[in-house]
């Protein structure tokens, strides 16, 4: 754990390593649990303003060993951000592999997929780079097809695939305007040929048709509904090609042993760091509410329940006090009364607005310690976090918390042209993925942080604390201050104090004796 940037990805990569190498093996398993962090981070990191590779979901890797050998792993993902996929905010990009395929694929394969110059496309605001980011760009490109061909995937597969990014590139550029005969909305003259490169997608022909415009709507409205559910497409689109690509890594890394051998477990924990930007969103809720649990977890294993141990063996202690984040929690997860319980009541009210949240929000929370209403014109509020003061704003808090996709649209999918893009919205796929717990039909964000916990507090924790040493991504630089602040509102001082002063080491009777 830790926050934006501070290197918990590079700390999970190493560690990996660590763990293949004390296995003394080279199977090809092994290599292949090795490539899918490649993998993963290619398609679900992105540059953000406090970090270049930030990871924009969370993983939990399980390792399955049996005598000291790897015989299986499986991958579990959180939360992927997808928002991203239809907008950035300024000095961030898209996700990885956008890029990457600009740079990496030849002149007659972006043909085929009918990519043209990265400047004309608005999912990735017309910013690419240097020649020498394109290089190093094309270099991952690259790896990427290494680790696809390394893990498993087939040669029609990974065409498939980037025929659906291609296609969500160019969904991004089709526009709307009004119908001047009958007041409907169509696609714009000047976005057809868009309209013709996202065919792939096969879906905007029919879109007009799904999305209803109520007689007494302005066609202007009509063309933004048309335009919110081109976004909801392409973010659906690409979530389900990530949710495929975790089920195929775990079809091919899932254990080939008898049922009744019993499996160790290590499992590693690389989940998005605590997060303020100039602009905070929904995203940045959900991930510093992760980050909240975690640093509950944290505490309740470091001071709860040693300390409870001291005091049950009648040991003489000073109690060790450490920030409790437990209103925090309350505040956002309380029943019925919490931020997201009101978050959920109002996302089932359809006459509801994100300033209805706002109001309901302000009036239940007056007076508490850790909630503050927004100031000025913006519509948002500011949440204490355990971390410091976030700034929250409201706008869209509503629409990402629904995560819905209406029905006719998903039939159009399942009768896509490109043979992936139907698969991944047929029964079975969609059943394969709520197995996996990679698909949530109602309360995503709820239900897969907690199976998160779940797990977290089933297992035997051993924490690693990422220290980001300066604020300005730069290498060689400790910014004392900085590193200062981490220190304290991690709890990290008091660790220290309570290890110091208390029994670190643990020894059976039978190693005491021994020794």
């Amino acid at each position: 754990s830790g926050e934006s940037g501070a290197g918990k990805t590079e700390s999970t990569k190493l560690l990996l390593q660590h763990i293949m190498n004390l296995c003394k093996g080279n199977s090809q398993l092994e290599q292949q649990i090795l490539q899918v962090n490649p993998l993963l981070e290619a398609f679900g990191n992105a540059q953000t303003v406090m970090n270049d590779n930030s990871s924009r979901f969370g993983k939990y890797i399980q390792l399955r060993f049996q005598k000291n050998t790897v015989r299986g792993a499986k991958l579990s993902e959180y939360l992927l951000e997808k928002s991203r996929v239809v907008q950035q905010d300024t000095g961030e990009r898209n996700f990885h592999i956008f890029y990457y395929m600009f740079a990496g694929l030849s002149s007659e394969e972006k043909e085929m997929y009918g990519l043209l110059d990265p400047s004309l496309y608005r999912y990735i605001s017309g910013r690419f780079g240097t020649q020498d980011v394109a290089q190093r760009w094309k270099q991952k490109y690259q790896e990427v097809c290494n680790a696809l061909d390394m893990v498993g995937f087939q040669e029609q597969e990974q065409v498939d695939m980037q025929a659906i990014l291609a296609g969500v590139l160019s969904l991004g550029n089709v526009t709307f305007e009004p119908e001047e005969r009958n007041g409907s909305v169509k696609v714009s003259e000047a976005s057809r040929g868009w309209l013709k490169a996202a065919a792939v997608i096969n879906v905007l022909r029919q879109l007009v048709c799904c999305v209803p415009c109520p007689p007494w709507s302005p066609s202007v409205s009509c063309c933004c509904l048309c335009a919110d559910a081109r976004d909801s497409i392409a973010k659906v689109a690409y979530g389900r090609v990530f949710g495929w690509i975790v089920c195929k890594i775990n079809e091919l890394l899932a254990e080939n042993v008898d049922p009744e051998v019993e499996l160790s477990e290590i499992g590693i924990l690389d989940i998005f760091g605590f997060e303020n930007f100039a602009v905070n969103r929904f995203e940045q809720l959900c991930i510093n509410l992760a980050n909240e649990q975690l640093q509950h977890f944290f505490n309740h294993h470091i001071f709860q329940m040693e300390q409870a141990a001291y005091k049950e063996e009648e040991l003489p202690w000073e109690t060790i006090t450490f920030n409790n984040n437990e209103p925090i929690l309350n505040l956002l997860l309380a029943k019925p009364l919490g931020l997201l319980s009101l978050l959920d009541e109002q996302s089932a009210f359809p006459q509801a607005t994100d300033k209805t949240l706002v109001d309901k929000l302000n009036s239940s929370f007056k007076g508490n310690l850790h909630f503050q209403p927004g100031r000025g014109r913006v519509l948002g509020f500011s949440i204490i976090h355990y971390a410091g003061k976030v700034q929250y704003t409201a706008g869209g808090f509503l629409e990402k918390n629904r995560d819905t996709l209406p029905a006719n649209v998903r039939g159009l999918f399942i009768n896509s042209i490109t043979p992936l893009l139907s698969l991944l919205f047929t029964g079975k796929s969609l059943f394969l993925l709520w197995l996996a717990g990679l698909l949530i039909f109602r309360c995503p964000r709820q239900h897969s942080l907690m199976m998160l916990m779940e797990r977290m507090y089933s297992a035997n924790p051993h924490f690693v604390r990422c220290i980001k040493p300066n604020s300005q991504k730069e290498p060689g630089v400790v910014d004392s201050q900085v590193v200062l602040l981490q220190l304290r509102y991690n709890g990290l001082l008091e660790t220290i104090r309570i290890r110091r002063d208390g029994f670190s080491w643990r020894p059976s009777f039978e190693e005491f004796a021994e020794r």
